[in-house]
């Protein structure tokens, strides 16, 4: 099976399209990796709002219609959904590979 050229994805957007399987904006998806990641991902808005182009770019995420006119809401499009259910594959498979090993 030849490997999308998108994968590996990064962490910062792994977790972001996780983030967007619910409609959110900036500040709540950064609120939202840092409870998903127990702690451990921490991303700063400058790096969060670039990955958030990108994305948009790509079409892995969509802006959303928002009550709050000075907040732009996101949410993960179907492709993006696609790759990220191939990226999550691709990690199960590792770490499976690993558990077989003994490691």
């Amino acid at each position: 099976m030849k490997r999308n050229k998108y994968l590996p994805l990064t962490e910062t957007t792994y977790y972001i399209l996780l983030a967007l399987l619910e409609p959110a904006h900036g500040y709540a998806i950064m609120q939202d990796i840092e409870e998903l990641s127990k702690g451990d991902v921490k991303i700063a808005a400058g790096t969060m709002y670039g990955a958030i182009e990108n994305l948009l770019k790509l079409g892995w995420i969509h802006s959303v219609p928002s009550e709050d006119k000075r907040r732009k809401v996101y949410q993960i499009t179907t492709s993006g959904r696609e790759i990220l259910q191939l990226e999550t594959e691709r990690i199960r498979k590792l770490s499976q590979l690993a558990e077989k090993l003994h490691f």
